[in-house]
């Protein structure tokens, strides 16, 4: 089981204009909530570690996690509001996001609120503004130092600018995780507002360090490209018509998990070029998937290859 760690809020889309009133839409997301659910449709149990209000929108998160068979075990209830994001997408469906969250449920998790942690527990997953957003962040990276070397660590760093526009703070934080996590999902756009003009090549070259076994550069319509230290695989993007792309690198995140359940499946993709290339074909099948339906709507095991 993976125990997902991160945030849980609204995603509110705007449906063009009807005189002086902007129509809305509030759809529940944010990447590890759409990680853990991802997760549970493929057929795996997960868990989602966050804080979660308990206003009317947070009550809301907690029933869909129940509907979807998330383990709620780690959820503590906050009295703080949910984190709302106003996304906006552009003609070809491409999301960019504008947070409202400042001292909201999910960036409140304390120290005193860390979890303990049993058998069950294979893996855990961190990712997204939670990794930079105190004290919530704090929380995060004291887990994963306490549990290194125990359990599997993923990172995908999901880096959000209009949550913490400094990317030099970004560039710190991350550096402390890629020291602790076991296997890496990033996108070539977080790449790039990490590194401006620095290749994915050369970046990887970087980031594939011990403990990382493996590190994947998602790339959208393009694809994706996997490295370990057996060398660089790229697959090609799966054509679908976009409906948009939220929640699309989730659905790979949660596919690409799915297949790397424990440390003995993780060696096995980092010593065999074409076990990874298999593992990251399927992981964009299911993003495409997404990609094809509107909001974060992970496909379930049933409708993949």
């Amino acid at each position: 089981m993976y125990l997902v760690c991160g945030e849980a809020l609204f995603d509110v889309f705007t449906d063009g204009e009807r005189g002086d009133d902007v129509p809305m839409l509030a759809r529940p997301g944010g990447s590890p909530f759409n990680v853990a659910i991802g997760l549970t449709r493929l057929g795996h149990r997960a868990g989602l570690y966050t804080g979660l209000s308990t206003d009317v929108l947070g009550r809301r998160l907690y029933r869909q996690l129940e509907r979807e068979d998330v383990c709620l075990d780690y959820i503590v209830d906050k009295p703080n509001r949910t984190t709302v994001v106003l996304v906006a997408l552009d003609d070809a469906g491409v999301a960019k996001y504008s947070f409202y969250g400042d001292h909201c449920a999910d960036r409140e998790l304390t120290l005193a609120e860390l979890p303990a942690l049993d058998g069950k527990i294979a893996g855990l997953h961190f990712g997204s503004y939670t990794l930079v957003a105190e004290p919530t962040a704090s929380t995060f990276l004291a887990l994963a130092q306490r549990e290194r070397g125990q359990r599997l660590i993923s990172l995908d760093p999901n880096v959000r600018p209009t949550v913490e526009p400094d990317m030099q703070v970004w560039r710190e934080r991350l550096a402390q995780w890629r020291s602790m996590a076991d296997v890496i999902k990033v996108s070539d756009e977080d790449l790039e507002l990490l590194y401006p003009g620095v290749g994915i090549d050369e970046v990887a070259s970087q980031w594939l360090q011990a403990p990382t076994q493996v590190l994947v550069v998602t790339r959208g319509a393009e694809g994706a490209v996997g490295y370990s230290a057996q060398g660089r695989v790229e697959i090609p993007g799966v054509k679908v018509t976009v409906a948009d792309t939220v929640g699309a690198g989730d659905s790979f995140q949660a596919t690409l998990l799915s297949q790397l359940p424990d440390r003995a499946a993780l060696e096995a993709a980092a010593s065999s070029s074409e076990r990874l290339q298999q593992i990251l074909t399927r992981s964009a099948q299911a993003a495409a998937i997404t990609c094809s339906r509107a909001g974060a709507n992970p496909p379930y095991a049933r409708e993949l290859p």
